[in-house]
């Protein structure tokens, strides 16, 4: 496959948060007005059936196979239904996750001109600072982020990697390795629930990762009114999210409400993007989600995002256009793909629109 290429799409950019929310003083009506945002629907925080489901990754790739065709049908449902599932007994090592949660954490609290260090650049979205920032006039997230392409080591550009904590590089280098092969594993595992024979044809698409490493302050002075991360479906394969706080903060979009999703001790969030939506023609589909932000405690995550590497495309696969079922979204070029992502807000589901080659209305809706 095709090396990394420049010049990609960047962001244009924006005030630090963390340093906002630091001086509270400076947060005056204008400068907070470009985070305040209206209210985007109810919270349902009591349905007891509205728990994401779990999926145990060793009983999924165990030899018994009555466990696996048990835990198999429980990714199946959890995919065709949900978009969302946590993952569980993964076979990160524990040491693992706690190094990187310590050194992610430590990054955020090292001096902002040193964090700048690793500034973002005007042409590309790796380094700190923000993500698809496209005009003065949107509002913003109320966060900061770390965005670091990671696999293969060769896509990397390892000026915007932290020299400190000094020991960031190694953790998240093994933490990346772990977490691409929890990627695969999984991929493998939906492309034989699909009926895909060629799983390679399902698991390239962790053939390349990225991580969004984020930064939520607190925000008392209008909390309820601000967002840590706009309402969207994620633009890539698959998502592993590391919950590096226990505080709550991911929320996702089912059947018209927002569902907290609770951190799990020990568990990766996994959810189903956009890419895997255009592979199986919509059989699974990428589910909007959206991060708020506490009161008085801060949040920190770490999405490592799985896509297939340049050179690559994306399209349909063959398996899953059946009886003569149409495509209902274009080929791309992987390339040309991050490029229509790069240029565009953070908003629902927009990247699907743009891909799709049908009619929308004939497309159900994403709240399901």
């Amino acid at each position: 496959m095709g090396s990394r290429p420049e010049h990609l799409g960047g962001s244009l950019p924006v005030p630090n948060v963390q340093d906002l929310a630091a001086r509270p003083a400076d947060l005056t009506p204008p400068v907070l007005s470009r985070y305040l945002r209206d209210d985007d629907g109810d919270v349902d925080r009591d349905d007891a059936a509205a728990a994401v489901p779990v999926v145990d990754l060793a009983r999924l790739l165990d030899p018994d196979l009555a466990g696996q065709a048990q835990e198999a049908a429980t990714l199946k449902a959890a995919c065709e239904d949900w978009g969302f599932f946590q993952v569980v007994n993964h076979g990160v090592p524990d040491d693992v996750v706690q190094d990187v949660k310590e050194d992610v954490k430590g990054f955020f609290g090292l001096p902002l001109d040193e964090k700048r260090a690793v500034a973002q650049g005007p042409t590309g979205i790796e380094g700190y600072g923000q993500a698809f920032v496209v005009s003065e006039e949107q509002k913003l997230d109320w966060a900061d982020i770390l965005f670091l392409s990671t696999q293969p080591p060769e896509y990397r550009s390892l000026r915007f990697w932290p020299s400190r904590p000094a020991t960031f590089a190694a953790s998240l280098e093994r933490y990346s390795v772990e977490v691409q092969r929890v990627a695969a594993a999984l991929l493998g595992a939906m492309a034989r629930n699909l009926g895909v024979e060629d799983a390679g044809k399902v698991t390239r698409i962790a053939g390349a990762q990225a991580m969004r490493i984020n930064y939520y302050p607190p925000c008392p002075q209008a909390h309820g009114r601000v967002l840590g991360l706009s309402p969207h479906s994620d633009a890539v394969g698959l998502t592993l999210l590391l919950q590096v706080s226990a505080v709550p903060g991911l929320q996702i979009r089912r059947r018209g409400a927002w569902i907290p999703v609770a951190p799990l001790p020990g568990a990766l969030v996994a959810n189903v993007g956009d890419v895997i939506e255009v592979l199986t023609n919509g059989r699974y589909r990428s589910i909007e989600h959206r991060a708020v932000v506490h009161p008085e405690h801060e949040r920190v995550s770490v999405a490592a995002f799985h896509s297939a590497r340049f050179g690559d495309t994306y399209g349909p696969l063959e398996e899953m256009l059946v009886a003569g079922e149409p495509p209902r979204y274009r080929t791309i070029g992987v390339e040309d793909y991050v490029r229509l992502v790069l240029a565009s807000k953070l908003e629902g589901k927009n990247i699907m629109d743009a891909m799709k080659i049908i009619d929308p209305s004939d497309h159900a809706s994403s709240d399901h």
